[in-house]
C-alpha cells in the first residue's frame, strides 16, 4: 500500500482534447479511467477505452498509431483485443507504466496528437457497456451509520449487532444481473409478507430502494488457498465505479433472516461506465481512523499505513427526477450528498485482506461493493430506506409529489467525484436508471 503521486497528477497538466480541460469536467488528463463500449446500434464486439473529457481514446485504434514506447505497447496490444480484465490481470507495475504512457500521448504539444486525434469517439455517439467482465461480485455493509439506522428498523432491540465493528459484513451478490447506466430495469416481484398477514403473498414490491454505494474492482487475483496481506492489498485492487445496488425492502424484510439478502437485491444493479483507477485515486487519499473507544481491528486488519492513509475522499451525491418532474421540465433534485471518508468504516485494502484471509481466490474484474455510503448527519442518508424513517416520514418533492420509495417512472442517478487543493478535482460520471413498471408474471 503506497501512496504513489507522480506527474500525471500535475494540477498544470492540460490535453490536446480541449474539452478535458473544461472546468468541473469528470474526466481531465488527470484521470484516465478504463470503459468498455461500442457504436449505438452496432452489435460489434465491446471496445476498451480511456475517457478523455467528453470523447473517447479507442485503445484499438490506438495501438496502431506511431510514437508508443515500447512498454506502453505489450499491453495496449492486450487492450486492443477489448480485454480488460487481462489488462488488469497484469499488476499495478504496468498500469502505472501504461498510466505514464496515455498521460505523455495526452498532453498539450504531444508529437502523437496528430495520429491519436483519428482514434476519438464522441461519448454521446457510443453506447457504454459494464467496464469489465465480472465473474464475482460481494457485497459489503461498510458505514456504520447506515448499519444502525437501517437496524433500528429491522432490529428496534438490536441495531448494530456484535460482529459489525469487528469483522467486515459482506454477502455474495449475483453478478449477472449487473448493468451499465442507462439500463433501465422492471420493477421486481417477490414474497412480502405484511404485519398483519398470517402468510406472505407474491406480488411487486412497494418499497423498492436505492443505495448510494461505490464499487471496488479486483486487479491481480490470488492463488486458491492463499490469502492477500493487508499490505499488499493495494497491489490486488485496479480502481473504483459507482455502484447502486437497488433493494427491494418489503422483500428483504421478509427473506433476510438467518442467510441474508436474496431476491430483494438480485434482480438489478447499475455501475457507472467507467472505472476510476487506484493510480488516478491517489492524491485523494485520506487517513483511516477509528475513535480509540472503539473497538480496534485485529493485526490481520490493521497496519501503520492503512491508519495512515487506507481511506479515500470521494464525494458521493444521488439525485432523483420523476415522471412529472420530467413532463413539467423540473430538473432532478439531490436526495443526499456524503463523502467516503466520513462513511466508511473499513477500508477497500481492508476488504480485500478479510475477503481472503480463508483462502478464497479473487479474480481479476471481480467487484466488491462498499454497501450504502450513509454519513452520520442530516443529508448524508444514502437510501430512501433512512431518509424517509422507513416511510413514517416521506420525502416533499418540488412538482408537489412525496416519496417514500422508487415510484415507477422514477429516475435515480448517482454521481461521485474527488477534489483536494492542488489537485485536478476528478469524477466518475454517472450511474443511472429509471424504474420500469412490472413485467407480466410468467
Amino acid at each position: 500500500m503506497s501512496l504513489t503521486l507522480d506527474s500525471t497528477h500535475a494540477l498544470t497538466l492540460k490535453s490536446w482534447v480541449t474539452s478535458a480541460n473544461e472546468e468541473g469536467c469528470d474526466f481531465p488528463i488527470q484521470n484516465l479511467p478504463y470503459g468498455r463500449f461500442r457504436s449505438i446500434g452496432s452489435q460489434d464486439s465491446l471496445t476498451v477505452g480511456i475517457a478523455i473529457g467528453r470523447q473517447i481514446l479507442d485503445l484499438k485504434l490506438a495501438a496502431d498509431a506511431p510514437g508508443w514506447s515500447q512498454d506502453v505497447q505489450v499491453p495496449l496490444k492486450v487492450l486492443a483485443t477489448g480485454d480488460l480484465n487481462a489488462f488488469m490481470a497484469m499488476g499495478p507495475t504496468v498500469h502505472r507504466s501504461f498510466r505514464v504512457g496515455l498521460s505523455i500521448a495526452l498532453r498539450e504539444g504531444s508529437s502523437q496528437q496528430q495520429a491519436l486525434s483519428r482514434c476519438l469517439h464522441e461519448q454521446s455517439q457510443v453506447l457504454m457497456a459494464v467496464p469489465c467482465h465480472i465473474g464475482d461480485y460481494t457485497d459489503f455493509y461498510t458505514s456504520i451509520h447506515h448499519a444502525t439506522t437501517v437496524g433500528k428498523q429491522f432490529r428496534p432491540d438490536n441495531p448494530l449487532l456484535p460482529n459489525y465493528q469487528w469483522i467486515p459484513i459482506g454477502y455474495h451478490g449475483r453478478a449477472s444481473s449487473i448493468r451499465a447506466s442507462g439500463t433501465d430495469f422492471h420493477r421486481p416481484r417477490g414474497q412480502i409478507k405484511r404485519p398483519n398477514s398470517a402468510e406472505p403473498i407474491l406480488e411487486p414490491s412497494e418499497k423498492l430502494d436505492y443505495e448510494l454505494e461505490l464499487g471496488w474492482f479486483v486487479g491481480k487475483g490470488n492463488d486458491f488457498g492463499c490469502s492477500i496481506p493487508l499490505g499488499e492489498a493495494d497491489q490486488h485492487l485496479f480502481g473504483a465505479v459507482l455502484f447502486n445496488d437497488w433493494s427491494a425492502r418489503d422483500i428483504q424484510s421478509w427473506e433476510y433472516q438467518p442467510l441474508g439478502p436474496f431476491l430483494s437485491k438480485n434482480f438489478a444493479s447499475t455501475v457507472s461506465p467507467w472505472i476510476v483507477t487506484l493510480d488516478g485515486l491517489a492524491p485523494y487519499r485520506v487517513p483511516f481512523t477509528r475513535l480509540t473507544s472503539e473497538p480496534q481491528p485485529l493485526p490481520y486488519l490493521d497496519s501503520q499505513v492503512n491508519r495512515e492513509q487506507g481511506a479515500f475522499s470521494i464525494t458521493l451525491e444521488a439525485w432523483i427526477c420523476t415522471a412529472k418532474m420530467k413532463d413539467e421540465g423540473i430538473p432532478a433534485v439531490r436526495l443526499s450528498k456524503s463523502n467516503t471518508q466520513r462513511s466508511t468504516y473499513w477500508s477497500p485494502a481492508q476488504l480485500v485482506a478479510h475477503h481472503t484471509v480463508n483462502g478464497c481466490n479473487l479474480q481479476a474484474g471481480d467487484m466488491l461493493g462498499s454497501g450504502t455510503l450513509s454519513g452520520p448527519d442530516a443529508g448524508e442518508a444514502g437510501s430512501l430506506l433512512e431518509i424517509s424513517e422507513g416511510g413514517k416520514r416521506p420525502l416533499k418533492l418540488p412538482s408537489g409529489e412525496q416519496r417514500s420509495f422508487l415510484a415507477d417512472g422514477d429516475t435515480l442517478t448517482l454521481r461521485g467525484y474527488c477534489e483536494r487543493d492542488g489537485y485536478a478535482r476528478i469524477g466518475f460520471g454517472e450511474a443511472s436508471a429509471t424504474v420500469l413498471t412490472t413485467k407480466a408474471p410468467f
